[in-house]
Parts: structure tokens; sequence; C-alpha cells
């Protein structure tokens, strides 16, 4: 699915997603393809959910306009407390 088709599909929810087709342009992710796994209701579950996701697998909500993805080097990161 495209998030235009989960957007009309799952209005104003937050949806557990499988990033199956994506592409980087100036280090932003943008996710073309996509798989719904879970919808959540409730935003304690779509937040823990969230928190266990790995790899390709997250939770965004529906009002959002488009999925954008920040890639940041984790290398900067090293030594901040």
């Amino acid at each position: 699915m495209t998030w235009d088709e989960v957007k009309r599909s799952f209005p104003d929810k937050f949806v557990k997603l499988q990033i199956l087709k994506s592409h980087i342009e100036n280090n932003v992710r943008y996710i073309d393809e996509m798989a719904v796994i879970e919808v959540f209701d409730n935003d304690k579950e779509a937040t823990r959910e969230l928190v266990r996701s790995k790899d390709d697998i997250l939770v965004y909500h529906t009002g959002k306009e488009k999925i954008e993805i920040e890639i940041r080097d984790i290398f900067a990161f090293r030594g901040a407390v």
C-alpha cells in the first residue's frame, strides 16, 4: 500500500507498518510501499509498540501528510551523555 491508501483506509489512527520499499534523499528516508500490520485506537498501545519496533517496522499516525524518517549518523553521538 502507499501512504495515501493507508490514510484513507485508517483515518486518524496509529498504524504499525512493515516497510516494503523506500528510497533515501539528503539523509531522509521516504517510504514508498508498506504493509499494515496492526491498527491502534489507543495511543499508549501505539507508543509501546513503537518502542519495541525494530528494523523496517514502525508506528506512525495517519494524520501525518507523508512519512519521512531523518537518518542520523549515530557516530556523531558517541561520547554524549
